[in-house]
């Protein structure tokens, strides 16, 4: 896509532009035109339309001049204007003029390209007008000079660009390679195993929206699966036990980079604008007299939101290293956590107990150099393979896949296909998918994510040697691994494999509703 910038400013000064400022003005215009607006663009360009320009003729006021700036890609309209301002104070410095303020008069953003089918611009306030005609996006812009030095036009640039990959990136299948799949297995049930287990009374739907209260016997399954992780994969490969916080406010998620576009499937959290029982008084008081809680009244008297309930489970552990340098015989860290719910307002419908807004998981998080992240994810799918195959013994397959976070900032594939479970995707995801008996279809209920230095670097976070630090992070979900494997083995004991029976022992029938 081809970007170009057109914007009017007014420079003001201190004192009148005399006849001898103007000229050295002029002079000055003339010098950044040819010279100080083509440094640091590529030798190759050479044509001025591509570089930031100060056009046409500058309009002199008593205490003012007023500039017209043009530009393509190369030292943008606002560069342009801030290496003039640089230049200004020492030559209008000689006639006694001080620079007192930069007013924006306007400021236009004509972006071309090919744009998919229903494509709209970003509605923010910084944009005035907007429309889009024969393959040309023209953005208005009202900002003033600290929007500019805070890169506002750089950034919806930026934006655009991000939201036609999106539109036009294409659905999961598409960026999907089947690495491995185990063939069929032994299936004892073709059933929903979520109506299974409501028929059992094993579950029953609480009263939020996509949450479960779990009986006895799914929490047994629960905590065979977790006995099963820390026997077979945290144990043996080291992992130590932290627990993260659970409410994630805002800093967290623009240094995770979630900020981007978490906000359809946050659960928020805001604070009570005070503690006093007086203010609250009549709230109280409602409820009392009409049974009922004043739900618009008590929007009123809370503030933020500060920030959301556990969306990811890793970004909160961050600020643990936030701003640090690790020391090198630390590394590379292997840590889980398995203390709280995670929450997510599934905007595409809550199903059965695999797809819920409140859901139970064990994240496992490791950090180190490329080379350490990269082998503690091949042996992490070493441990996977063991367990999915020689003890739950289910039906599986397992998928390189690039989620859409990880190509909008260019962190793509760059390995070659990899042996089996071996991770060959240096940068990305591997899927985890078990078949569905019931549906025919495959549910994806694990991943391992190698994430390079994305977290790192939004936390600042260094390694002794110098080397790049990278992290890798894989969610075990509780209801995902019940989920899949009641599908294929059933409800009944008797039929599950025995590393799973043994552990689970005889199930809990403490519940008998007449």
């Amino acid at each position: 896509m081809r970007s170009h910038f057109e914007m009017n400013a007014t420079l003001q000064f201190s004192g009148e532009i005399t006849t001898e400022a103007q000229a050295a003005l002029k002079k000055l215009i003339e010098d950044s035109n040819r010279v100080h607006f083509w440094k640091g663009v590529p030798k190759g360009v050479t044509d001025p339309a591509e570089i930031g320009q100060i056009t046409g003729i500058p309009q002199f006021g008593k205490n003012s001049v007023d500039l017209s700036f043009s530009s393509g890609p190369y030292t943008r309209v606002h560069d342009a204007l801030f290496r003039f301002r640089k230049q200004v104070a020492p030559v209008m410095g000689r006639h006694r003029l001080g620079l007192r303020g930069i007013e924006v008069n306007g400021y236009r953003i004509t972006v071309s390209g090919d744009f998919p089918e229903g494509f709209h611009s970003p509605r923010l306030p910084f944009i005035r007008e907007s429309s889009l005609e024969d393959g040309t996006l023209t953005l208005v812009l009202d900002v003033s000079e600290s929007d500019l030095e805070n890169k506002i036009p750089d950034r919806l640039v930026r934006l655009v660009e991000e939201k036609v990959q999106a539109a036009t990136y294409g659905g999961k299948g598409e960026h999907w390679d089947l690495v491995f799949e185990s063939g069929k297995k032994p299936r004892y049930s073709d059933a929903d195993p979520t109506a299974e287990m409501v028929k059992r009374g094993w579950i029953k739907h609480s009263s939020a929206r996509g949450q479960w209260i779990h009986g006895p016997q799914s929490v047994q399954l629960f905590r065979a699966f977790e006995k099963i992780v820390l026997d077979e994969i945290i144990g043996p490969m080291g992992f130590s036990e932290m627990i993260f916080p659970k409410l994630v406010p805002w800093d967290v998620w623009k240094r995770s980079g979630h900020a981007k576009g978490v906000y359809p499937e946050i659960y928020y959290v805001c604070t009570p604008k005070t503690r006093d029982p007086s203010f609250w008084e009549d709230i109280g008081d409602y409820f009392k007299v009409t049974g009922e809680v004043w739900v618009e009244e008590i929007k009123k008297r809370i503030d933020g939101p500060i920030g959301g309930l556990c969306y990811a489970q890793c970004p909160p552990f961050w600020p643990f290293l936030q701003g640090e340098t690790l020391a090198n015989d630390c590394l590379p860290a292997r840590i889980f956590d398995r203390s709280g719910t995670s929450h997510r307002y599934e905007s595409g419908g809550i199903h059965g107990i695999e797809r819920v807004d409140e859901f139970h998981r064990i994240e496992v998080l490791w950090l180190g150099t490329a080379e350490q992240t990269v082998q503690i994810a091949d042996d992490l799918h070493e441990a996977y393979r063991h367990v999915f195959e020689d003890i739950l013994e289910l039906e599986w397959r397992c998928a390189r896949v690039t989620p859409w976070f990880m190509a909008q900032e260019g962190m793509i594939d760059t390995g070659e296909p990899g042996q089996e479970c071996g991770c060959g995707a240096r940068i990305g995801t591997m899927d985890y998918e078990a078949f569905l008996p019931y549906s025919s279809n495959w549910l994806e209920f694990q991943n391992v994510s190698i994430n390079g230095d994305k977290y790192p670097k939004g936390f600042s976070v260094k390694i002794q040697s110098g080397a790049d630090c990278w992290s890798g992070c894989s969610g075990i979900g509780l209801e995902r691994w019940t989920a899949a494997f009641l599908a294929q083995k059933g409800l009944d004991i008797e039929n599950w494999p025995s590393g799973v029976a043994e552990i689970v022992g005889e199930l809990n029938e403490l519940f008998k509703f007449l």
